[in-house]
């Protein structure tokens, strides 16, 4: 898999990649687990998770953090997770327009 440290939101991504492998239930991990299928179409290694509700536990997570501010920090989480899955999928379309381009070459 291709280096993830120059897209938007790969420390989230990766500290809730590495909380999932370990079994914590952290706010990165459940932000990944979130968005675990998509993730793991991309090709990024995302360990199965057995939460139910995951958006549920995420948001209550954050209200027991910061109650009033939940709500903002949850769909800001969400932003950043999907911004790094838009990254991701750009970069790989464009790995796939360099081989076919050199395909014709």
């Amino acid at each position: 898999m291709a280096d993830l440290t120059a897209l938007p939101g790969a420390e989230l991504v990766e500290r809730g990649l590495e909380d999932l492998a370990a079994g914590r239930e952290t706010v990165p991990a459940l932000v990944v687990a979130i968005a675990g299928t998509r993730l793991r179409r991309l090709g990024v290694p995302v360990p199965d998770h057995r939460l139910d509700h995951t958006e549920l536990r995420l948001y209550r997570s954050l209200c027991r953090d910061d109650p009033a501010g939940a709500y903002g920090r949850y769909q800001a989480l969400l932003r950043r997770l999907v911004s790094f899955a838009r990254a991701l999928e750009r970069e790989q379309g464009a790995a796939i327009r360099r081989r076919i381009q050199l395909t014709r070459a």
